[in-house]
């Protein structure tokens, strides 16, 4: 497939990097400063990631671009509901990690804890970005694409877990409030966690119900989320 129109290109990007300044908005307002090293090594963790993405749609698989801006027929109820309260608690993250950046809740949280978890942040987002890669039907709503004759990804991460996206988001959401310095943001994030594990679950549980050959790939992949445990 050809590369998508500039319109549609300029459409991502701008949706992309209006994301990005609500969530720099939600830090750095609630801080009270922009003088926050960590908040600016989060959102350019996902500056990247988002950049990587856009490589990734735009040039690789274009017809992802046009599923990501088109309409979102085919959505499951349940995962409108999950991503809608995902990206709240992600939002509330953010603003509870800068409030506590400017009224020092939380004291202990030193530079050899912080950088640990920059590095495992950075590391989940690259294991987002590499199933991107390795999958040409990486929708970003659960759905079957029945319209493109959808088979099932199992390369890359894929050969060893079911739902590598998943688990690296779940990493970066359990390792950013570290990052950030703030035991409260631990709070919202733990949610997040959670509901990604829920809908892993659900997301598993429709693949083998609705997309030819799932059912053989979990018998050869064995793990949905982590390996040699679930």
């Amino acid at each position: 497939m050809k590369r998508p129109p500039a319109r549609l290109i300029a459409r991502y990007g701008i949706r992309e990097m209006m994301g990005l300044a609500v969530m720099g908005a939600a830090l750095f307002w609630a801080a009270g400063t922009l003088t926050w090293w960590q908040a600016w090594a989060t959102l350019g963790i996902m500056l990247v990631w988002i950049l990587g993405t856009a490589w990734v749609v735009i040039f690789k698989f274009p017809a992802l671009l046009i599923e990501r801006l088109g309409p979102r027929k085919g959505a499951k109820l349940w995962d409108t509901v999950i991503m809608s309260l995902l990206g709240l608690l992600q939002l509330a993250r953010y603003v509870i990690a800068g409030l506590d950046f400017r009224n020092h809740w939380t004291t202990g949280i030193t530079l050899s804890a912080q950088l640990p978890a920059l590095l495992f942040c950075a590391l989940g987002y690259a294991l987002v970005l590499w199933a991107t890669y390795s999958n040409a039907y990486f929708s970003q709503i659960v759905r079957i694409q029945r319209e493109k004759r959808q088979t099932v990804a199992s390369g890359g991460p894929y050969r060893f877990i079911r739902h590598p996206a998943y688990l690296g988001a779940a990493v970066f959401e359990l390792c950013s409030p570290l990052l950030l310095g703030s035991v409260w943001a631990f709070i919202p994030s733990f949610f997040c966690a959670a509901l990604l594990v829920l809908r892993t679950a659900l997301e598993d549980r429709t693949l083998q119900a609705e997309l030819p050959g799932y059912l053989e790939y979990t018998r050869q992949v064995r793990n949905r989320l982590l390996p040699g445990i679930w």
